[in-house]
Formats: C-alpha cells, structure tokens, sequence
C-alpha cells in the first residue's frame, strides 16, 4: 500500500507519525527497547502531546534479529500467530552508555543491529564489516489514512544492483524489484497477480532476508513507494519483522525454515508419476482401470492413481461418500487397484455443501465458522450453500480428521487438499481469532489437520499431500503444486516462475500440472511439458475437461513420457538424497539459478531455467520448434542425455526435439544413477552406478547414497589423482560400479569396499 505522494508529499487525508528523537534506551538481557519521539525533543513542553514510537529488539536464534515497531500497546492479541522455533542465541546488548558513542547495539550471532541514539533515527543492520540494509529517519511510519484506518510501515534500504526474490508463489517476474505485492490468499490462477501461496518474506543477493511475522495482509511496495527502499505495511497499531542475516542464499533459507519449519520428509513413492482422472471429465471404474492398463502396456511406469472431485456426488462436496452410482464398490475397487501396486489420492478441500449430511452434523455441533450472529456462515460460490470447517475448534478438527480416516481405513494413501483460499473476513471463530489474519493463516490450519493426520496413521515419512493454498510455516506439510494454469506455453513458464519464487520463500518441494490446467493443450505443448514436469521434484498428469493419458495426444507422447518417467525414476538416488536436503536444511528440490551461484552475477535475474538439485541443470524448452536459450555457469558442463560438453559461463541457443531438452550435469559432480527403472522407492545402494562428470586432479568428495524410509544407505568416497581415481565404498552390500563419463568403467561384485578407474 502506498502512503507518500512522490518523496516529500503524503497521499490526501494521510497522516505519517516518525520517529524523530531517542528519549530513552533500555538495554536488558535478550533485548533492547527504543522510545522514541516522533518530534524533537528540545524543551521540557516538548513532551506534551507528542507521540511515542516504541522500537525493540530480540533474537529466537543466532543471525536472526526480530525488530517490533509499536504506537498503541492496549490492543488485544487475539491470534492467530505463526509458530515460530526459538533457539539459544549467542545475544549481546548495550546502550549507549556503556559504548561511549551516541549508538546502541543489538548483536545475535554474526548480525548485529545499530541504532543512533542521537540525531535523526536511523537503525544499520550489519554482519562483520557489511552494512547490510537501513531503516532510515524516513523508513518508520505510523500512519492513519484518509477514512481513519491505522498502520504501521517499515522501510529498509536496497543497494545499488540489489535483487529481491520470495514473497511466496508469484507468477510474475521472478525478481521483485518494482513490484507492488499484497500478501493476500486469493484463488486467481497462474495468470494473475494473485497467489494461492502467499509468504510475508523476501530474500536478498545482498546476504539477508526479511520475514514479516505478520499472518494478516502484509502490503509490500519493492521499491515503488522508494526506488530504493523495500517497504512493508500491515493495518494495526504494530509491526513485528526479523532480519536474517546469510550470508549465503541457502544460509537463509535454512535460518528461516528453522524459523518457521523445515519440510517434512516425503515417501519416496511420491516421487513417481502421478495420473488423474482430470477434473470435469466422465469416468467410473471401468475408465480408470482402462487408463491404469494402458499406462502398463505402454511401459509407461506409474506410482499413484488420482481420483478427482467427481469421486463425490455432485453438490456434496464434501461428504467423503463415494458416489454410488459411479462406484459402487469402492472399497472393493481400491483393493483391486492397489492390487496394480499403485498409491491411492483423493481429491479434497474444507468446505461443507448444504446438501452434504455433514453440513447437518457440522451446524449442530457448532463446527462450522459462524456469522457475528451466531447463524453459520455460508455462499454458493464453489458450492451450493457451502460452510466452511473452523479448525481453530480442536473438535472440529478432530470430527473433520474422522471423516478422512474413514477413507484411509478404505485404502486411500493421500490427499490433495485442493482450495483453502476462499476465507470470509465477516466471521467470528470458535478461539476468537482475528478474522483479518485467518485469512491467510486458515490454509495453514487445514494443511496441518490433515498432514497431522497421514503422519498419524501412516508414519513419518509417509505422509504428503498435494496441496494449492499456503503462508508462512506451510512448507512443513508437503507436496505444493501451482494451481490452475492455462495449456500453453506461456503458462509453462509463468507456472515454474511460481515455483522458483517458491523456492526462496521456503518450500522445499513443488508440483504443477503437466501440460497445464485449463482447456486442452496442443501435442506440442503437452510434450514439452513433460519433459519439464518429470524433471521436477513430484510429477502429475492432470486436467480440467480433458483426459491426460499420452495416447490421448499422440504415440510420440507416449515415448516422451516413457523417455522422461524412467529417466527420473534412475535418478532416485541423487533425488532422495536431494530430498533429503530440503527435509535437514530447508534447501528447495528445485533451486533458482541465483540459489546455487550466487557469486555469478549472470545468474540474478533467470526464471526460465533452474537446478535440480545442486548438480543438474534443467532448461524447459518452450516453444514447439525446440528452440531454447539458456545458461551455462563457470567451468565444463556435460549433456546427460548426449555426452556433449558445453563451456562457461556464457549463454548457449540450441534446437531440441521432443525426447531432449538441455540437462547438464555440473563439472566435479558424482551422479548414483539406480539400476531400476520401473518405481521410485526401490534399493538404492544395490545396483548404483557412479557417474564421474569432469572430475579435476585432487578431486576428493564423499557421495551419500540414501535407501528408501530414512534407512541407512551408503557412502563413496571419490579421489582423483593424476590419471588414476579410486573409490572407496562403506554400507554398500551389493555391487555396484563406477563409470567416468566418456571414459572408463569399473564394477564392484557384492561386498567390495573399493575399485580404481583410469581417467
């Protein structure tokens, strides 16, 4: 939201209180409180009718400096709030006093915050000897506007060629600068500049985030109120953010998952294809079996089976009773799919339609979320008469999470916990819940009931969703996937612009719809959104009125899917150790190019593009003709699926039929590629190949491979000397073998520790 008017002019009716002069420092152990006036203060009449601004300062863990900026204290807290980890940080404190300069300090860990204690206000955040962002005498504002709303801002400071990525899954361009961004949940497609998953954080190439811990609506203008400034606003009478210093882009991301929670670790069979009956279309058993055979007879290998909204009546949505009209065995008919050695998932979402019995049952035991009158809430949007499931109740959570056990006592494996977006503002919650920050914050509660859930019944590890909506903290219940996106191409990139604005909010896995959402997409489109789809980190075939099977586009498809799905299913190694890494440190599947190297400059503003993992680069090819532009970082990168080498860093065109697109290995790289191709979760270990990708003299690295479940997998060490490479294995039972890429080959029988290759 914008206030000023240019620089030195505020908007008609707009008010903006600063703070202008420090009257007081109070430094304690763990914080630092500020009060400052916000006029000078020369005389002792120039306290009378002069407004405070409090300013105080915290740390939940090292690197990390939480800033609250205060006008009136007296509001209540009603909630609801993210739940944040806190951890012992290495926390320093002084006043001015103690200093001897007209400057107190706030330090945690490497970050240290410097307010001016004299003269106009003025707060650095530093690490070491870098000023890393300012909150200048013109940056805090309370501010009341035209019609007597209240608000608090901040604004810090951008260097001279400083980038801004985050702020959650927006489809617009991947760096933030110049954007006005609302953090508001809302249900716009892939083709707006709205999102399902909105993250109140932005990370910088200047070594530093910033995450507003704010679950309402969050108003950020990337340098469009001030060119030079990132400025963030919330309704209310305070405004809490926390600076978190990197210096690394993954240094940050790690810091602010440990913040707000890492991501779960998935099943490996979520890595699989995933198939769906489509959205809008006819389907029964029968059809479904025919598409589950299909995919076999083809050698097309397929992991889970998706059944769509139709799985239940039509205006009852959702009751969880399967139609019995169009299946009237569904217990029986689980039984015989999962017979194929298939995952099961049903469609989902927490509204309640008036002609579900449960709509009944929910009003009659308080619920559903209630109008200021008591009566419950409803409207037809989506649904006939819909209500909607108040999980801020723990009874209505737990009545809600008895409706879904039933399915899984049925045999269903996962869910995909569609919507969560549509939240009324006009509402009263069961724990008294401010309405303006559940909003958001509802999406969070659903998510979490459900995954809760899985993981309750299922295990650790073997518990995820596929889930559109998000904000802060939602990382923790995965697989995400982008929403509804149009079948072209231009979707295709707007859809991975979602997903690497994704990846530097915190989420460690993402999905989309292969060969998008809406409408039908030409067989141009559907191919090459194949290729991009299961070089992602969870892939699904699915649609709105149409089917997604390949045979439905043309026999090419077919091979296309065939070529990519066990050329992913190879990769399982490297993928569920990858994994792994978004589970232990926050570091997404799907990694900007700007994540990976952030020291090449070339890399700030590449949204077409992304690594997968640390070693692969993959270059979406979007167009039908193959033509793809696309950059290659320093050093000798190799075609996985040719052998060529490409040289960097330099930007490289090229012409790719529909089995190819650029996937470059990175130089130095060890890539395990597994000895099966028909299923993700298979052993690992057992079978791996170790492909050396341009390994330099006095290589030495150590490459883990995991097995399926979290079990113990094992460790190659990797040293090149001169001509000759020596591999020494430990926890590897079967064989296993070593291949330098355009070059020799070695293989260990069962229960050898270690081989040596020529060069």
């Amino acid at each position: 939201m914008k206030f000023n008017d240019g620089y030195w002019q505020v908007l008609p009716g707009v008010t903006i209180l600063r703070p202008q002069a420090v009257d007081d420092v109070v430094a304690e152990p763990g914080s630092l409180t500020v009060y400052a006036a916000t006029g000078p203060l020369e005389k002792r009449g120039d306290t009378l009718n002069r407004p405070l601004v409090t300013v105080s300062f915290h740390s939940p863990m090292d690197d990390v400096v939480g800033v609250t900026i205060e006008h009136f204290q007296g509001g209540l807290n009603r909630g609801p709030r993210f739940e944040l980890a806190t951890a012992s940080a290495d926390v320093e404190v002084s006043g001015p006093d103690r200093s001897g300069e007209p400057v107190a300090t706030f330090r945690s860990g490497a970050l240290t915050a410097r307010v001016a204690t004299e003269g106009e206000w003025n707060v650095d955040f530093v690490a070491g000897d870098r000023q890393l962002t300012t909150s200048t005498s013109r940056s805090v504002g309370v501010i009341t506007d035209a019609v007597g709303r209240h608000f608090v801002r901040e604004q810090l400071t951008l260097g001279v060629g400083e980038h801004v990525y985050g702020l959650g899954e927006r489809f617009g361009a991947f760096v933030k600068n110049g954007q006005t961004v609302d953090i508001w949940n809302a249900d716009g497609g892939t083709a707006s500049d709205q999102a399902y998953k909105n993250v109140p954080f932005y990370l910088t190439d200047a070594g530093y985030g910033v995450f507003v811990d704010q679950p309402e609506k969050v108003s950020f203008e990337v340098g469009t109120e001030v060119v030079s400034r990132a400025q963030f606003s919330v309704e209310g009478q305070s405004l809490r953010y926390y600076v978190i210093y990197g210096p690394t882009p993954k240094d940050i991301l790690r810091k602010l998952t440990a913040l707000t929670g890492r991501p779960a670790r998935v099943p490996e069979w979520s890595y699989g294809l995933w198939l769906s009956t489509s959205f809008t279309t006819d389907y029964d058993e029968t059809t479904v079996t025919r598409f589950i055979d299909g995919m076999a007879e083809r050698d097309l290998p397929l992991s889970v089976f998706h059944f769509d909204c139709f799985w239940m009546r039509r205006f009852h949505w959702c009751d969880f009773v399967w139609d019995p009209a169009t299946f009237p065995d569904p217990e029986g008919m689980l039984a015989r799919l999962k017979a194929k050695d298939l995952k099961i998932c049903v469609w989902i979402n927490p509204y309640i339609a008036q002609r579900s019995a449960l709509f009944a049952e929910g009003r009659e035991l308080g619920y559903l979320v209630k109008n200021p009158d008591g009566s419950v809430w409803q409207w037809n949007l989506w649904q006939a008469g819909m209500g909607l499931v108040d999980f801020t109740n723990p009874e209505a959570t737990a009545w809600y999470q008895g409706k879904l056990k039933g399915l899984l006592d049925m045999g269903v494996d996962a869910f995909k916990t569609d919507f969560g977006e549509r939240i009324p503002t006009d509402v009263v919650w069961h724990d008294g819940s401010n309405p303006a920050g559940m909003h958001n914050y509802y999406t969070h509660l659903y998510n979490k009931a459900v995954f809760e859930l899985l993981e309750e019944e299922k295990g650790k590890g073997e518990a995820v969703l596929f889930a559109r909506s998000a904000t802060a903290g939602g990382q923790q219940f995965p697989v995400h996937w982008g929403g509804d996106c149009e079948s072209t191409f231009v979707s295709m990139a707007e859809s991975l612009r979602g997903g690497l604005s994704l990846a530097m909010s915190g989420f460690g896995y993402w999905s989309h719809d292969i060969g998008g959402f809406e409408g039908t997409p030409d067989p141009a489109v559907f191919k090459r959104w194949l290729a991009f789809g299961l070089l992602s980190s969870h892939s699904r075939l699915h649609g709105s009125g149409s089917y997604r099977v390949p045979w439905a586009f043309d026999e090419e498809a077919v091979d296309v899917t065939r070529r990519f799905t066990k050329l992913k299913l190879s990769l399982m190694p490297y993928l569920a150790r990858v994994g792994g890494e978004a589970h232990a440190a926050g570091t997404p599947v799907m990694r900007p190019m700007i994540l990976e190297f952030p020291d090449d400059r070339g890399t700030a503003g590449i949204d077409t593009q992304y690594m997968l993992g640390d070693a692969l680069l993959v270059a979406p090819v979007f167009n039908a003709v193959g033509d793809v532009s696309f950059y290659v970082p320093e050093g000798t990168w190799t075609h996985l699926l040719t052998g060529e080498h490409l040289t960097g860093p330099r930007w490289v065109n090229e012409r790719h039929g529909f089995d190819s697109l650029p996937l470059l290995v990175r130089p130095g790289t060890v890539l395990p590629v597994g000895a099966r191709t028909d299923r993700p979760d298979y052993d690992y270990v057992d079978g791996v190949t170790l492909q050396l990708f341009e390994l330099p003299d006095g290589h030495r690295s150590v490459t883990t491979v995991p097995r399926p479940g979290g079990a113990e997998g094992a460790t190659f060490t990797v040293a090149r000397d001169g001509d000759h490479i020596r591999v020494d294995a430990t926890g590897a039972t079967g064989p296993w073998s070593v291949r330098v890429v355009g070059g020799a080959e070695a293989r260990a029988e069962a229960g050898q520790a270690s081989v040596d290759v020529a060069v």
